[in-house]
């Protein structure tokens, strides 16, 4: 029987994603690159052996266009042998990357693949691939005539139609930067941008307060959208959500018995995969039935999971989650989340997993859930086993 497992994973800094950004300047190519390169140094690889790096990115335009990873893999001074392929799941492009190079060593297809994710999003920013009314064709605007809408707006309606208050949304932000600030980021590796080097996140706030996240304003309010919504209450802010990120991440996939003969340790196992799909305009609510369907195939109940990393893409997601799920707010995101630690879309699933991984080895548990809402209503859901 072949398993795939983590041997091991790496991350940058996540840096504000606008110019002045601790990262912003450098070229994302260059970026992951740094990462692929830390990734060899920490394991001990030979890179000829890596048989494919899946990347995950999301704005594959200008400086992120042509294939990022076959470009970072080349960056890096990889054999030209390695092949790579870019691909866009949007906000679960990452996770993608390493759900799809666990089924390629389950199957077979490899014994030795790299998943990684990289998004500079103060050099390419969201619009630059945005689907607006002008682009969607002209199918998808007759089943949806009204539009679609911004995911700042689609949280405010998980908000007001949960009953999830800005007090409860605060509170858990506050909480992610708390979390975040007392936990050692897992993974991290100083990346260099010029004569500098960039070791630590730039959006954790030790010093956050219930009091400066109640004076932010509402940041997705319009007229246009409160007279389609009249029932919303305007209280997600730039407090109580993610923010642009810029960010890369690489993770060792392996076949087990191929990655212990190389003397390398396996810390996880990856045991079940789902995906889902849900309204596109309440768009990130998916995460609930993919959980449900991950937990199905997995012969598991909610209360048989360790610790779960839930995206914090906006506090109301992961509220309705645990709503919805009934799961232990306590092993949920333990070492705060992407409200503190800033959320490159490209590349935090890989984040997800080694935050998840790093707390089921700090508190001795077995199983690992880790979930993703993205773009257009669809999710990502998976079930790690910590390695003995």
């Amino acid at each position: 029987m072949r398993r795939a497992v983590i041997v091991d994973g790496v991350r940058s800094p996540f840096a504000r994603g606008r110019p002045g950004g601790a990262l912003h300047g450098l070229h994302p190519v260059d970026l992951l690159a740094q990462c692929l390169t830390a990734l060899v140094a920490r394991t001990g690889i030979d890179p000829g052996a890596v048989e494919d790096v899946i990347t995950g990115c999301v704005i594959q335009a200008g400086e992120q266009a042509g294939n990022i990873g076959r470009q970072a893999v080349l960056a890096a001074g990889w054999p030209e042998t390695v092949p790579a392929v870019s691909l866009d799941r949007k906000c679960g492009s990452a996770q993608q990357a390493i759900d799809f190079a666990a089924c390629a060593v389950i199957a077979g297809a490899c014994d030795m693949v790299v998943a990684a994710g990289v998004e500079m999003m103060s050099t390419v920013p969201a619009r630059a691939n945005r689907l607006g009314r002008d682009n969607q064709g002209a199918a998808l605007a007759a089943r949806y005539p009204d539009g679609l809408v911004h995911q700042g707006v689609s949280a405010e309606l998980i908000a007001a139609r949960g009953q999830i208050s800005r007090a409860a949304m605060d509170h858990f932000a506050l909480r992610s930067h708390r979390l975040a600030a007392a936990h050692p980021a897992p993974g991290l590796v100083p990346i260099r941008v010029g004569d500098r080097i960039v070791t630590a996140d730039e959006g954790v706030r030790a010093d956050s307060s219930l009091e400066r996240l109640a004076a932010l304003p509402a940041a997705f309010h319009s007229d246009a959208m409160a007279a389609r919504f009249p029932d919303i209450g305007w209280q997600v802010t730039a407090g109580n959500a993610s923010p642009v990120s810029d960010g890369a991440a690489a993770v060792l996939i392996m076949e087990e018995g191929r990655a212990r003969a190389l003397g390398l340790r396996p810390r996880a196992r990856i045991t079940h995969f789902a995906v889902a799909g849900d309204d596109p305009v309440l768009m990130l609510t998916a995460i609930v039935p993919a959980t449900a369907r991950l937990l199905a195939r997995a012969g598991l109940a909610i209360g048989d999971i360790d610790v779960f990393e839930v995206n914090e893409a906006f506090a109301s997601v992961v509220l309705h989650w645990l709503a919805e799920t009934g799961a232990d707010p306590d092993r949920v995101n333990p070492m705060g989340g992407a409200i503190a630690l800033g959320h490159p879309v490209g590349a935090s699933g890989a984040r997800l997993f080694l935050n998840c991984l790093a707390a089921l080895e700090a508190g001795g548990g077995r199983l690992g859930l880790v979930t993703m809402c993205e773009s257009g209503g669809m999710a990502n859901a998976t079930l790690i086993e910590r390695c003995p």
